[in-house]
């Protein structure tokens, strides 16, 4: 546990990183979006997508853990399982803390009036609808996920070499193409269209969650060949 918490301080040395950029980047989506409502001119509620920008940053955040501090690490004899296990936990709690700002930002808009121009960057009803701790766990979700996405494709990179991280991007796009194509001739996007619109925003995040585990497996399984 003391190996692990000292790769979680190791991954926060540079704050910017995992706090300040993103909450930079998320600060910067709200008022660009608030602006942006307070030009249109109608009274009915607006929306829009600006909150979703910290969300990619993670990605960054995800492929950075690999490529930038892992041979650091290596440098100071951090174990392999040390580094990784710390740098999941350092994942979970930026992406917990991320939820939380969702979470307040949900709080604010509803206070305010949607900044006073009736516009909203987190209270979105959908992500919303089965209330603060289902739109938490949306929120960590998503944040999570992309931080895994982009953490388990720079383990392939530096295990196997950009050759094999192509052959895998097609192949998972190849994979989704045949799904698409299997829907499609079917005739089951209604049934899809269902079957997604009654597990919500919650539900489908449970299963994102089930994705997360199953990239860390990948990933753990590429980290023992990485190359620092």
């Amino acid at each position: 546990m003391r190996r692990t918490l000292n790769v979680i301080r190791l991954q926060l040395i540079n704050r910017q990183t995992f706090i300040w950029v993103p909450l930079i980047i998320l600060g910067s989506a709200v008022v660009i979006s608030v602006l942006i409502y307070a030009m249109i001119p109608v009274d009915t509620p607006k929306y829009g997508g600006g909150g979703q920008a910290p969300l990619w940053y993670f990605f960054a955040i995800g492929m950075g853990a690999m490529t930038y501090t892992f041979p650091f690490s290596q440098a100071m004899s951090v174990t392999r399982r040390d580094f990784f296990l710390g740098t999941l936990a350092t994942a979970v709690l930026g992406s917990a803390l991320l939820g939380l700002v969702f979470l307040l930002g949900g709080a604010i808009e509803l206070a305010t009036n949607g900044y006073g121009v009736n516009g909203y960057v987190f209270h979105l009803p959908w992500l919303w609808e089965a209330g603060p701790a289902g739109a938490f766990i949306v929120f960590f979700t998503l944040a999570l996920f992309l931080f895994m996405l982009g953490f388990t494709g720079a383990t392939i990179y530096k295990s196997w070499g950009p050759l094999v991280l192509t052959i895998v991007g097609v192949g998972l796009a190849l994979v989704l193409l045949a799904l698409v194509f299997l829907v499609t001739r079917l005739e089951l996007w209604l049934q899809v269209g269902r079957a997604i619109g009654d597990l919500g925003a919650l539900g489908l995040a449970l299963w994102g969650l089930v994705i997360v585990a199953v990239l860390s497996a990948v990933s753990f399984f590429a980290f023992r060949r990485v190359i620092p």
